[in-house]
């Protein structure tokens, strides 16, 4: 079977021009031109990807098979090209039935021209094959337009849903440029089964809980990022003046052999005087051995020199991701589960906005993994909302494996984060040692968000930070009442 790009090169036709024409249109919708012009970082993303659909669709479109129709036409095609006059003729009207058998869209008009009265001659073969590979190009374009508007729908489809996520997503998780950069990688990839309500319905509640949100914003915010000192070696010019001899000398040196004869003693001369000598002179001459003058002068001059100077410079190290560990036990079933999620989605905010992963486990009898900032993060970020709390609290299991996951190079400067009521088990004595110990010997941190005022103080004694949250009904009830009052 003869494919597609065979054809192509034969008849010099590119499908280039036509899906630059539907990009085109397509960069020119309204949508996307209000949308871009909010984030310039999608843009680019988007460009990037339009590129990579392009170079996907270019390598379909050459391994494409063409029908057997088009591939029988175009072998007579190539059959007839090499037909001399004579030859063209004889097998003329034969050449329009094989059209009429393959079904070509060119034999009504075959037959047409092979009709007329005076078509004897070599212009009429060469209009026939001029006509006839005009039609065939038609029917290759129509085929690559066929093709290329099968994938642009599917394109055109996922494009759409991507947008309509990123719009419903934007007042949520969009704090800024990069944090729409990010939304929109993990929108890539599989069409979405899941809607986004709960993500949606979580960020409405956070907005409905300022202290919740402004907590998130404090611990998100409250890494100082640390910096290393590093030494920059840059290269500047300076100037100063040095003695040089002068083009000009100024006084005589003393006498030296050479060729100069501007500075030539006169009783040199007196060679040039003498037949006899006057060879003498020549070679003399020749051999840079006259006699004379030597001067000496001297200037001084500016010089353009370059040298090394080397800095020390504090650089700063980008922020930590985070590693999220949320209590799922029954007792922070409730309010204190939609405050714990809604928190999340909080640190999930900042961490896009300030390009720092977000890595969850949850804990209660079991240790679940999410992380929010992959590539799936929107799915996994509707998983863990759909999570139920519930079963006991196991703390210790959960930050054993935190420390394992901080072992790991890529979270080695992550930021722990512990959401729970902490009525819990006293913890293990060698687990609260390693905990000091990255402490002290790798500046870890560890936070804790206390969402109950009866938690075990000898517990929370090993945090850096306890950030209180107390979900209790007075104060759910005081806060209501501060709202409603502003």
């Amino acid at each position: 079977m003869m494919s597609l790009q065979t054809i192509e090169l034969l008849l010099s036709i590119s499908e280039s021009e036509i899906v630059e024409e539907l990009i085109i249109s397509l960069l020119a919708a309204p949508q996307l031109v209000i949308f871009f012009e909010k984030y310039p970082k999608i843009k680019h993303a988007f460009n990037k990807e339009i590129t990579a659909w392009k170079a996907k669709l270019g390598y379909t479109l050459q391994q494409s098979e063409i029908p057997p129709a088009i591939s029988a036409e175009f072998s007579l095609y190539k059959e007839t090209l090499l037909l001399d006059n004579l030859s063209f003729f004889n097998q003329l009207n034969n050449l329009v039935l094989k059209l009429e058998d393959i079904g070509s869209s060119f034999a009504q008009q075959a037959k047409k021209l092979a009709s007329t009265s005076e078509h004897r001659n070599d212009s009429f073969q060469s209009l026939f094959l001029r006509e006839w590979r005009k039609s065939f190009s038609v029917q290759v374009t129509s085929l690559h337009k066929s093709l290329i508007e099968e994938d642009w729908e599917q394109l055109m489809s996922q494009l759409q849903e991507r947008l309509a996520i990123n719009s419903m997503l934007e007042p949520f998780l969009v704090e800024n440029d990069r944090s729409s950069g990010h939304l929109w990688d993990m929108s890539r990839g599989e069409k979405y089964r899941s809607d986004c309500n709960l993500l949606i319905e979580y960020g409405k509640f956070l907005s409905q809980q300022p202290e919740l949100q402004k907590l998130a914003e404090q611990l998100g915010r409250s890494y100082q990022p640390t910096s290393i000192a590093r030494k920059d070696t840059q290269y500047e010019k300076y100037r100063i003046m040095v003695r040089e001899p002068a083009t000009l000398p100024e006084s005589v040196n003393g006498i030296y052999q050479s060729n100069d004869i501007i500075r030539m003693l006169p009783t040199e001369m007196t060679l040039l005087n003498i037949d006899e000598l006057e060879l003498e002179f020549y070679r003399r001459f020749l051999e840079q051995r006259l006699l004379t003058y030597q001067l000496k002068g001297e200037v001084w001059r500016e010089q353009v020199k370059t040298r090394a100077i080397t800095k020390t410079v504090n650089e700063q190290l980008p922020k930590g991701p985070f590693i999220i560990c949320v209590d799922t036990s029954g007792s922070m079933g409730g309010f204190n589960e939609k405050c714990a999620k809604a928190f999340c989605l909080a640190l999930l905010r900042i961490g896009m906005a300030d390009n720092r992963r977000c890595y969850i486990l949850l804990f209660s009898t079991e240790v679940i993994h999410y992380e929010l900032t992959s590539q799936t993060g929107i799915n996994e970020a509707i998983r863990f909302l759909s999570q139920s709390f519930r079963g006991g609290t196991d703390l210790a299991a959960c930050l054993s494996e935190t420390l394992e996951k901080i072992d790991q190079k890529a979270w080695q400067d992550a930021d722990v984060v512990i959401i729970s009521d902490f009525i819990a088990q006293r913890l293990p004595e060698d687990l609260i040692a390693q905990i000091k110990l990255k402490q002290k010997k790798h500046s870890h941190r560890f936070h804790a968000v206390a969402m109950s005022k009866h938690g075990k103080p000898n517990i929370m004694k090993i945090f850096d930070h306890v950030w209180r949250f107390d979900t209790g009904i007075s104060q759910r009830l005081r806060r209501r009442w501060n709202m409603n009052a502003d």
